[in-house]
């Protein structure tokens, strides 16, 4: 998709990103632009409906806890009054969700509007004192070592909250999504809450819900994702080529994200983002692709013809068709209860002036052309017979294309059936009081109504006097169906954040740690008296009784995170092998940790299973038997080692512990 200039309402802030972070950026929140004002008198909105929905409930819960009558009598009357204030903020609410015109393309061309989605809303939220306790707690690391990292996480989740309507927006939001991915996995425990709450405003109704679990906040972020390619696509310029496919393409993606928010998060706790909601919202956004392609078809086939006039009409019929599902689906309960109204008869309105459109179109086919030659009669025949879904009553197909007359009064019902079609599309868009003020869809309904009636007028002679009959449905039929795209995440390069706390194939929230260990080592006769082997860590795999390492009280299986003060969680094999050379003669000191689960260990243990050594196969048939162990568990280990390449891998699965003898000897790591 081309990237759009940044439009007045994409003033850029909010970044004191390092230079090696990912410098995204949001909207100025205080640019006084229609756009930013809607967010900001939503934000008020949802506010308010908060303060009123507590309110209430506190009402309630004292109208049942009292038996006075004088108290009750109070209390139901402040109740009648808060439920008043709430359906105001609610009709206010949908007033501002029906204000489509304001995410419209600002040229005077004359379009029908699109219907886009506004972004749900979210309380700031400080994660700094959750993550730091977490760190100290969970890494016994010091959580105040990474200020810089959470003060660069908190930036980009409020940058986040005001994404640019642009390509630079959506990349914001998907970086923002991606690196949920690493905070869940560092900070998050599998049945243990970190103890924030995530809080986010429902996009249709403003009430506010709120979720422990991350996976609200992944949710939410996704669901804004596919509300801003809606404003992407809307406010296009769908009068070129250029522009329709930009709208087709942010359409199709805003439906890739809604179908992938309702197939991978379930239970939401707000309604805009129940199955429901997001099952119209995916039919909402197919049929808007839809209505994008008849518009392509009709730019692209500009100088008209029979069979050109004939698709054009069916293209209508399949935009009619798309949107009266829309229609049904939003007329259904529950989505009928809160979606605002304007929508609905928006997409009624649609269905019926595209029904109209699509018999003006066959009108014009068979009125506006006549056959020459007999080929051309068979070619019609043939494309003018799959045309209708039933045929039409009088003559045959065939003769209907060969006499003037008859074409003339099939077009002529054809119209007749479009005039209609305007007139309750018109009709329809007078009930609704937010479309009545929308200039630019009544100006569309009236042109092409005229359009209509100037044809009818055309074909229609003073000497008729036969009935005009009914004429039959189009069958729909299309040139290129809508996709469906789902958003594709690893477009938007994230690093994680917090990788200082280590690979987090073992440095994650999962994985339950011993308190860090810190020893001194002195190298005697035999060395420091244990093996290495792996990296990124560099494992403990070997400890040689009585050596330095064993009386200093090192563990087996341990993991070495710093030596010398120098943190070494990424470190390669070869790096914490020379740094451990370079030890005087005062020795070394070392931190290392451990899993609490000896089994979680057997599962996470090293990428470099090739450097075991002739020490440790010597030790007799009980640590051989450990180590057959650690082999059948190979396979799980290179699933969880994912960062290495395929090579390695089949290097790795080779040499597990069915190594040769003198193989094994010649990769030994005895420090």
């Amino acid at each position: 998709m081309k990237m759009e200039p940044i439009p007045p309402d994409s003033d850029l802030f909010l970044t004191h990103r390092e230079a090696e972070g990912s410098i995204r950026k949001g909207c100025d929140p205080f640019a006084q632009t229609q756009r930013s004002k809607l967010q900001h008198r939503r934000a008020r909105i949802n506010q308010q409906i908060n303060k009123e929905m507590r309110m209430r409930a506190g009402a309630e819960n004292l109208f049942r806890a009292t038996t006075n009558h004088k108290v009750r009598e109070t209390v139901a009357l402040e109740l009648s009054y808060v439920n008043s204030n709430l359906q105001l903020l609610k009709e206010e609410l949908e007033e501002l969700n029906s204000s489509v015109e304001i995410y419209q393309n600002e040229s005077d061309a004359i379009n029908v509007p699109m219907i886009p989605l506004g972004l749900k809303e979210t309380k700031e939220l400080d994660l700094t004192d959750a993550l730091k306790d977490f760190i100290v707690h969970h890494y016994g690391d010091d959580g105040t070592l990474y200020d810089k990292e959470i003060r660069e996480f908190m930036d980009l989740r409020q940058a986040m909250r005001t994404p640019s309507r642009s390509d630079a927006g959506i990349e914001l939001l998907m970086e923002y999504y991606n690196q949920l991915y690493f905070l869940d996995n560092r900070f998050f425990p599998p049945n243990k809450p970190l103890g924030v709450f995530f809080h986010w405003y429902d996009s249709l109704t403003g009430v506010p819900s709120c979720q422990r679990a991350l996976a609200f906040e992944k949710g939410s972020v996704l669901f804004n994702m596919g509300a801003l390619y809606t404003q992407i696509g809307a406010r296009q310029d769908r009068l070129s080529v250029e522009g329709v496919d930009t709208a087709i393409d942010a359409f199709q993606k805003a439906a890739g994200c809604f179908s992938y928010l309702k197939e991978n998060f379930s239970n939401a706790p707000s309604l805009d983002m129940s199955t429901a909601s997001l099952s119209m919202l995916v039919r909402l956004m197919v049929a808007q692709v839809q209505e994008c392609i008849f518009e392509k078809f009709v730019l692209q086939n500009p100088r008209s013809d029979f069979f050109t006039q004939l698709q054009a009409a069916q293209e209508a019929a399949r935009v009619e068709e798309v949107y009266t599902l829309v229609y049904r689906t939003m007329t259904q309960p529950p989505v009928k209860d809160y979606i605002p109204f304007s929508w609905s008869t928006m997409v009624h309105v649609k269905a019926e002036h595209f029904r109209a459109l699509s018999h003006y179109y066959a009108a014009c086919a068979l009125c506006d052309y006549s056959t020459a030659s007999e080929a051309e009669v068979k070619t019609q025949e043939k494309a003018f017979s799959q045309f209708h879904v039933t045929a039409p009553e009088g003559p045959s197909v065939g003769f209907v294309l060969q006499d003037p007359e008859e074409r003339r009064k099939l077009g002529k019902a054809h119209l007749k059936k479009a005039i209609m079609k305007h007139e309750e599309a018109m009709r329809i868009h007078v009930l609704s009081k937010i479309l009545r003020k929308m200039d630019i869809l009544q100006e569309v309904l009236t042109l092409t109504h005229k359009q209509s009636l100037s044809k009818y007028s055309d074909i229609d002679h003073e000497e008729d006097f036969f009935e005009t009959g009914e004429a039959p449905d189009i069958q729909p039929i299309t040139c290129q169906r809508p996709e469906i795209k789902t958003p594709v995440f690893s477009k938007v390069k994230a690093t994680d954040i917090f990788h200082r706390l280590g690979p987090l194939s073992v440095f994650s929230a999962k994985h339950k740690w011993r308190p860090p260990q810190k020893v001194h080592l002195e190298k005697g006769d035999d060395g420091f008296g244990f093996t290495l082997r792996g990296d990124a860590p560099v494992l403990v795999a070997g400890i040689v009784p009585g050596g330095c390492a064993a009386e200093a009280g090192v563990m087996e299986n341990s993991y070495i995170v710093s030596v010398s003060g120098a943190d070494c969680r990424w470190a390669k094999h070869a790096q914490v092998v020379q740094q451990l050379k370079d030890a005087g003669e005062d020795g070394v000191d070392i931190e290392v940790v451990v899993f609490q689960n000896p089994e979680t260990q057997i599962m996470v243990v090293d990428k470099r299973a090739s450097m075991l050594t002739a020490c440790e196969l010597l030790r007799g048939n009980k640590e051989n038997n450990k180590k057959s162990i650690l082999g059948s568990k190979s396979a799980s280990a290179l699933r969880l080692w994912s960062k290495r390449s395929k090579s390695s891998k089949r290097n790795l699965n080779s040499n597990v512990v069915h190594l040769p003898f003198s193989a094994v000897q010649n990769s030994e790591s005895m420090y």
